[in-house]
């Protein structure tokens, strides 16, 4: 076996851009707080994420052989002999998506977007739903420590290093096994298209009400505390607290 491209560039710039950005609003929001300056960022940062999500699902279907959903949809037993293969011993070596990151991978998939509805109705004033994000980010901190924990057997038990090969794309494998290209047309668009949101959901971030209003979409969202609405309510109290004075 030889080292072949297994891996596209739009799939590693998702993985690694996924993790940076889910890392960076993970620690805003859950280390440093609501009432820190920073925090309408990690909505801004989870709203960028979440795009790419979407992204990430159409380049499931229609992307490279490794980088398609249907190569990675494993049943419930092959999930279990996998992992207990892994801490055992014994358990096959894939070329692309073992069952373990598989399960880790749509769980991610499908926790990024659930925050993402329940961030933006929160954005427009639901606050029923404020409980369940919460604990969609605590979950999906479980899933991510995990998943990171998995890679490390892996690393161990197959002698593999598979978080490098997420870096420049190949693993050891057979010539019929190689992808045909990495795709850097389509990485390239995928990078546009998730700066141009992001560009744009920061031009419209007003600091003073704490909102940003979604790219093309015309929705206003309440990122943080509205210090305007706080500085009316003072300013309220403080004018019958006169006239009562008088």
């Amino acid at each position: 076996m030889q080292r072949v491209l297994i891996w596209d560039l739009p799939t590693r710039f998702f993985h690694w851009l996924l993790s940076a950005g889910f890392i960076a609003a993970a620690i805003i929001a859950l280390a440093l707080g609501e009432h820190s300056p920073l925090f309408p960022y990690h909505a801004i940062i989870g709203l960028t994420i979440a795009l790419m999500v979407c992204l990430r699902v159409i380049w499931g279907i229609a992307g490279t052989r490794y980088a398609r959903f249907g190569t990675f949809i494993f049943g419930p037993a092959a999930v279990f002999e996998y992992m207990k293969g892994t801490l055992v011993g014994g358990s096959k070596r894939y070329i692309g998506h073992n069952p373990g990151s598989a399960l880790a991978i749509f769980a991610l998939l499908a926790l990024v977007l659930a925050m993402a509805v329940t961030g933006i109705m929160l954005g427009q004033g639901n606050e029923s739903v404020k409980d369940l994000h919460e604990i969609l980010a605590w979950v999906t901190v479980g899933f991510v420590v995990a998943h990171v924990l998995g890679v490390a057997l892996h690393t161990i038990r197959h002698r593999e290093n598979i978080t490098l090969s997420m870096i420049h794309g190949k693993k050891h494998a057979e010539p019929s096994d190689a992808i045909a290209s990495a795709k850097p047309i389509i990485a390239v668009i995928f990078l546009a298209i998730a700066g141009a949101w992001t560009f744009g959901l920061i031009r419209n971030y007003n600091p003073a009400t704490q909102s940003t209003t979604l790219p093309l979409i015309g929705t206003v969202l309440q990122l943080g505390e509205n210090e305007n609405e706080g500085g009316m309510e003072s300013g309220s109290k403080q004018k019958t607290t006169d006239d009562e004075g008088d």
